[in-house]
């Protein structure tokens, strides 16, 4: 994975944001709900709102750079939304597109 490029630094980003929505909805909230425990959702969630605005920004800038379709660019944002969404997109999108310019 190429680090220095806008789409390796996404391909990171969809990973650390899933990662976080997953955390936030299976371990976090269920804290919140069942010991009243604020604070690890509090944290998570912040985390995870961050995430999610650099990792629709990242793919903004990745669409203009690859010259994306209309319809890669809307996949890849709805990826975000989906739990598994982005572990999806990396395999189905990012991956191979970072393959043909590898």
């Amino acid at each position: 994975m190429n680090f220095k490029s806008t789409l390796g630094i996404l391909r990171i980003a969809g990973i650390l944001e899933g990662i976080s929505y997953l955390l936030l909805f299976a371990v976090t909230m269920p804290l919140k709900r069942i010991y009243g425990m604020e604070s690890p959702n509090q944290i998570v969630g912040m985390l995870h709102g961050i995430l999610f605005i650099a990792y629709v920004l990242l793919v903004i800038a990745v669409s203009v750079d690859r010259k994306w379709s209309r319809k890669t660019t809307i996949l890849a944002g709805i990826a975000s939304l989906l739990p598994f969404g982005t572990f999806v997109a990396d395999a189905k999108i990012f991956r191979p597109e970072s393959e043909v310019r590898a």
